[in-house]
């Protein structure tokens, strides 16, 4: 499945070096696919649902979502109650990575992604580093998980130096054979382009 993976991805420099090498733990970061793909959940394309369904079919499907995931991760819990000042909070699927010994929150989200998203993410992130993680574990990683992650609102909504938020786009289906060819034709439009562009610029003999 590397070819669809590089097909989907933004980042196709990092997902052959995970094909290449493996997954490597180091940096919360590198807890993160872009994109994730949730194919085994078998929902049908073009079908009408909630992110509170999305949420129970990964219940049901598990052991299969744990391995996308990747290396070290348990589970600990789904609609896991934050208590604020008698205002209670429910963070959609709660995981633990021994690896990197450190709590990781999923939010769901069907459609763009939003900055009330990102800063809902931001308390919960908060609230785990401040209240359940131990001195010897590392900091709460929040992952939104959608299917339009909006990289512009992503970009001016998060500072700079953020290690610990990220939003990632999830897909429940590989591309057909005919969209694999036209994802093939653009990156060949792409890579012409930028090679004529170099030439003009002295940068290729």
């Amino acid at each position: 499945m590397l070819y669809e993976r590089l097909t989907l991805s933004a980042d196709k420099e990092k997902v052959l070096k995970l094909a290449e090498k493996g997954q490597i733990l180091k940096t919360s970061k590198d807890l993160v696919k872009d994109p994730f793909v949730l194919e085994f959940l078998d929902i049908k394309e073009n079908t009408k649902y909630l992110e509170s369904d999305l949420e129970k079919n990964i219940l049901e499907h598990l052991k299969e979502f744990l391995l996308e995931l990747g290396k070290g991760f348990s589970y600990v819990g789904n609609q896991v109650r934050l208590t604020l000042e008698e205002e209670h909070f429910y963070p959609d699927l709660v995981f633990y990575n021994r690896l990197l010994k450190c709590f990781v929150i999923i939010d769901l989200k069907i459609g763009k992604v939003t900055h009330q998203d990102i800063g809902q993410m931001q308390m919960y992130v908060n609230y785990y580093d401040r209240e359940i993680k131990q001195d010897d574990e590392n900091s709460t990683v929040g992952i939104l998980l959608s299917t339009n992650k909006n990289e512009t609102i992503v970009k001016y909504t998060l500072p700079e130096d953020n290690k610990t938020i990220f939003s990632s786009v999830y897909k429940l289906h590989m591309p057909k054979e005919q969209e694999l060819i036209m994802a093939i034709e653009e990156e060949k439009k792409n890579f012409e382009l930028n090679e004529s562009l170099d030439k003009k610029q002295g940068l290729v003999k």
